[in-house]
């Protein structure tokens, strides 16, 4: 089977990114990144495909997932008609940002669940209440709290892991569908990261791509899950809650003008609809999490 190489809209300097997805169905193709994974499925039941090994998943399964590693979570419909798939995945580079953490004595445990569990694991039933709660621990720590969330997760998943079957015998040989694939699809997020903040266009970006609008868009869905622009929502959404967990004396407004919205209307929407609440909510949310730990 080929696999497509995926982007993870992740915003440059970040070392692990938090994302929950409501969609008709899981993102359908075959693919790896570059990130490890770990997946909770909240709604929705199918077939797991990690390597060429089958695992059926349903409401409240837990899926650890190697960095690299391809795989595809299979919708199956639970009524016949709904097929709607709803996750939380934390995603977060062993080689990227977190390598020289990595590398330090005091994590030379966390270090070595890495290492060991590139083949990935299923959270055994029993587990899902502790490790659930890290994750939603973790989803609203603020952002000085991520990191120390983070690693009390991995550590609770590498005492877990003693207890898990991998999910596959072994580590094949992966097969690009396009040669160019891996480093185009990087290409064109690394330019979208460096220009969210212009009044970039659809027909910008496949010009760069070299690509024509309708090409563009086909190929972008296929390796990166989402439509161009809401992945570029995603990026100027995660730029302006960094901007506002900075406590920035600036306005709303004015840092969602600086983020690329070039409408107030738009970006209220476009934020209440992937955060979950709108601006004031969040700071208000941001703060009494902020102060309750202190």
């Amino acid at each position: 089977m080929k696999t497509l190489q995926f982007n993870v809209p992740t915003m440059r300097g970040q070392s692990l990114t938090i994302q929950e997805d409501v969609l008709e169905t899981f993102y359908p193709h075959f693919h790896r990144h570059q990130e490890a994974q770990l997946m909770w499925i909240k709604k929705g039941k199918g077939v797991l495909i990690v390597e060429d090994t089958l695992h059926p998943f349903k409401e409240n399964d837990i899926f650890f997932l190697g960095a690299n590693q391809p795989h595809v979570f299979k919708s199956a419909s639970q009524d016949g008609f709904s097929n709607e798939s709803r996750s939380v995945s934390i995603f977060f580079d062993p080689n990227g940002k977190l390598k020289s953490l990595f590398s330090l004595e005091e994590f030379e445990s966390l270090n070595q669940f890495i290492y060991n569990n590139s083949r990935g694991f299923k959270v055994p039933e029993r587990y899902f209440e502790q490790i659930s709660e890290r994750v939603c621990q973790l989803k609203s720590a603020d952002q000085m709290d991520k990191l120390m969330h983070f690693f009390y997760l991995l550590r609770s998943l590498a005492n877990i892991s003693r207890e898990a079957e991998a999910l596959c015998n072994e580590r094949v040989e992966v097969v690009f569908d396009n040669i160019q694939g891996p480093n185009r699809i990087n290409f064109i997020c690394n330019y979208i990261k460096e220009h969210y903040r212009d009044e970039i266009t659809l027909e910008d970006v496949a010009d760069h791509a070299n690509l024509t609008p309708q090409a563009f868009c086909r190929y972008f869905k296929k390796h990166c899950g989402v439509t161009f622009v809401t992945y570029l929502n995603r990026i100027r959404v995660k730029e302006v809650c960094n901007q506002l967990n900075e406590d920035h004396l600036d306005s709303v407004s004015f840092i969602a003008y600086n983020c690329g919205f070039n409408s107030i209307t738009n970006f209220n929407r476009v934020f209440k609809q992937i955060v979950g609440c709108n601006p004031k909510e969040y700071v208000q949310q941001y703060k009494q999490t902020l102060y309750s730990i202190i």
